[in-house]
């Protein structure tokens, strides 16, 4: 199994889950096992969008067979530091993003992981984040 390269934001798993874009689940079948992760936030709003789905069980089981495909992550301290220092450098320059967005950015620059994202807008305000994104083909 290869280490993980990717850190999925929460719309990539959700196309993923969905089969589309084409592109992204294309893209996800062509790394190998272990390459993709996503961090304990994005399980947060996985879990989120179960509990208010039409038929939560349904997703509650979709949302296993994706978790048995990409591990999740946990958050240590040196997320929560660079948290602290990207939100800061956020402020400072007038720049603040969505909550969930930050603690993911943070999770990935902290642990040398790329963001891959449909959400550029947000992640490439935090200088040093490396963002793909592979909803745009």
């Amino acid at each position: 199994m290869a280490a993980a390269s990717y850190l999925l934001d929460t719309n990539i798993c959700i196309y993923i889950r969905r089969e589309r874009p084409q592109g992204v689940l294309e893209r996800f079948k062509a790394l190998a096992p272990g390459s993709t992760a996503i961090s304990v936030i994005t399980y947060g709003e996985l879990i989120y969008g179960v509990r208010k789905s039409p038929n939560p069980d349904k997703a509650m089981a979709v949302l296993q067979e994706l978790i048995a495909l990409i591990p999740v992550l946990p958050v240590a301290i040196d997320v929560a530091k660079t948290y602290g220092a990207i939100r800061s450098d956020l402020a400072v320059r007038g720049e603040l993003i969505g909550n969930n967005d930050l603690w993911i950015a943070a999770h990935a620059k902290s642990v040398g992981l790329t963001v891959v994202t449909n959400n550029e807008s947000e992640f490439q305000r935090v200088e040093g984040l490396k963002i793909e994104n592979w909803a745009r083909g």
